[in-house]
């Protein structure tokens, strides 16, 4: 069983947590300052979302179909997404396992990956606060 049951839910719980990531005065300078532009492809449900993270721009988000041009392309299920922002999934263990893949200049997301543990208890709440906290107990 999936956590998700169709893209829509991917994009109401996954793409709302990387909006308001954006739009927090304190994380979202130090996300930009990877200056690249990520899209995560996931399955199970299919669904993707692509993340533009430059120093010197205004973030974007874009659910679904998109217009910008990834440099990076980290591929999974979204249920391995899910359990990663709710701090359950190794990113180098699961490139290691193939339970996540990733094409482009990897070693830009490396370095995000310490900038995303304060995330994890915000994408919890996130949860609980939109009544899934059966989403949030994983």
């Amino acid at each position: 069983m999936t956590y998700f049951k169709d893209d829509q839910e991917v994009y109401q719980y996954l793409g709302q947590l990387f909006l308001d990531l954006l739009a927090d005065e304190e994380l979202a300078p130090k996300f930009r300052a990877a200056n690249t532009i990520v899209q995560y492809c996931y399955h199970n449900p299919e669904s993707q979302i692509t993340v533009k993270l430059m120093a010197a721009q205004e973030g974007q988000v874009d659910l679904g179909p998109t217009r910008l041009e990834p440099e990076v392309v980290m591929t999974m299920d979204a249920d391995t997404a899910h359990r990663f922002w709710l701090g359950k999934v190794n990113v180098t263990v699961a490139l290691a396992r193939g339970q996540i893949k990733a094409k482009g200049p990897v070693a830009k997301i490396l370095r995000l990956v310490p900038l995303t543990k304060p995330v994890f208890p915000r994408y919890k709440a996130q949860l609980q606060a939109a009544g899934r906290g059966d989403l949030a107990e994983v």
